[in-house]
């Protein structure tokens, strides 16, 4: 569907399915893709809950914004992060079981926005959310991985002068006024990792990652998900080793959507609990 300039996909299972979810209403997932990313790629993702009787909404946020806006400090995802939230009452499934599939850095950044916002608006805070999942996020400072991701996603469309001089103006923008100007403006405009380390939430997290991925580092993930822990947030973790990034579905098919499936099961038998449902937004 496409909302003003809003470009988003929403599905709803087939009836073939059948109810897997005791007579629930059946969960949402949402899916926010990596920086790059295209809906043919993310539906893939899909899906795993599509087979599962879930309801699915896919939105990537543009490359351009992951990548520039961002690093300036621009908080242009802000607004898409409202409006990926006023979506589920106009599709009128606000009141589901809310499951967030959270890709890469491009992901984790509107991810961020969205966990603000259900936090402080009073719109929001009737959503049940039951657990986050990330695959290949979050990294912090990795400014030699952002270029290596930024270049693959110019070179099939961009000639190579261009391509160079864009990985140029982006290398300096990041290193200047996020690394090393960042002390002196984090008061005013944290980044998205540092800004994460505070997330109010409590609902069960997932990392999927790998110690192979040169964009985004392992040890960042692991250095998040342990401080989750240390939070009291209920966390598992997969390092799938070899996989490259966001490709360890495309590696190990079978063993991410089981992973996915069954973390899936288990936030929302956790939250149809009658205590469950008081910690969502604690």
């Amino acid at each position: 569907s496409v909302t003003g300039r809003f470009t988003h996909c929403l599905f709803f299972p087939s009836g073939a399915v059948g109810n897997t979810w005791g007579g629930e209403k059946e969960p949402l997932v949402i899916l926010l893709g990596w920086g790059g990313c295209t809906d043919k790629l993310l539906a893939k993702y899909g899906a795993i809950y599509l087979k599962q009787g879930c309801i699915t909404l896919r939105y990537i946020a543009p490359w351009k914004t992951v990548f520039f806006s961002e690093a300036l400090g621009r908080k242009k995802l802000w607004p898409v992060a409202q409006k990926v939230l006023e979506l589920l009452f106009d599709y009128e499934v606000d009141s589901h079981p809310i499951l967030f599939h959270v890709f890469s850095n491009g992901g984790f950044m509107l991810y961020r926005y969205i966990v603000e916002l259900l936090h402080r608006e009073p719109a929001f805070h009737t959503f049940r959310v039951v657990g986050s999942i990330f695959d290949s996020a979050p990294g912090d400072k990795n400014v030699l991985g952002a270029i290596q991701a930024l270049s693959l996603i110019l070179t099939p469309s961009t000639n190579t002068v261009l391509r160079y001089l864009i990985l140029a103006a982006f290398a300096v923008l990041v290193l200047f006024l996020r690394i090393l100007l960042y002390p002196a403006t984090r008061r005013f405009n944290e980044n998205h990792y540092d800004a994460m380390k505070k997330d109010p939430s409590r609902w069960p997290q997932l990392y999927l990652y790998s110690k192979a991925d040169q964009v985004i580092r392992s040890r960042d993930v692991e250095r998040m998900l342990k401080l989750r822990q240390e939070q009291g947030v209920l966390v598992e973790a997969v390092d799938f080793a070899s996989s490259e990034h966001v490709s360890h579905f495309r590696r190990f098919p079978k063993e991410y959507s089981a992973r996915c499936v069954g973390f899936l099961k288990d936030c929302f038998q956790r939250a149809s609990k009658p205590q469950g449902r008081r910690i969502l937004l604690s």
